[in-house]
């Protein structure tokens, strides 16, 4: 009973640690990446559009497209367009 009770302990501890914890971190500094948004910043939404920012509500951001300008939540940011050109170049 006692060892069934710390391996069950144990499994959990490594859950925590191995999934838990680094997706709290990633959504930690994802939450931070769209606090520090500006107008002017390239980005891709989570649809895979692409686009600089025009300018950034308190929970909307108006983005130009190839000419046409489009709002999104500020949720649906995933990333920097210029994240993405950094790591394609190597």
């Amino acid at each position: 009973m006692n060892q069934q009770i710390i391996m069950l302990v144990l499994i959990l501890v490594v859950f925590y640690f191995f999934m838990i914890r680094p997706q709290m971190k990633k959504q930690k500094e994802l939450k931070k990446f769209r606090e520090n948004l500006k107008a002017g910043d390239k980005v891709v939404t989570i649809g895979g559009v692409h686009g600089k920012i025009l300018e950034i509500n308190d929970t909307t951001i108006l983005v130009n497209s190839e000419g046409s300008k489009i709002r999104f939540d500020k949720s649906a940011i995933s990333s920097s367009a210029d994240d993405l050109l950094v790591t394609t170049n190597k």
